[in-house]
């Protein structure tokens, strides 16, 4: 014999498949957006020092008419920023 279920039935039947339902979708974690952020910031960081160093050496070991370290700095940089656009390209298509 089926019985139709109650009021207080109704709701847990609900309850349940809300959680079933955020358990198999979790949204936007902060926690991934502030290592977004981490992860942004080294990969513009790094070539920038990487550039800002080498281009020290090469001021001292073979001077020019211009600075090799702006020259090299502003390449990291573009470089930082390059990888940046494309980690970021790459992580969006998930969504």
């Amino acid at each position: 014999m089926s019985r139709k279920p109650d009021g207080h039935a109704r709701k847990i039947v609900r309850h349940a498949r809300r959680i079933e339902h955020r358990r198999a979708h979790p949204g936007p974690s902060p926690l991934r957006g502030i290592g977004a952020f981490g992860v942004i910031g080294w990969s513009v960081a790094v070539p920038t020092l990487l550039g800002t160093a080498l281009g020290v050496w090469l001021d001292r070991v073979a001077p020019q008419g211009f600075s090799w370290t702006l020259a090299l700095l502003l390449g990291g940089v573009v470089l930082g920023a390059v990888l940046a656009w494309m980690w970021i390209g790459s992580e969006g298509g998930d969504e």
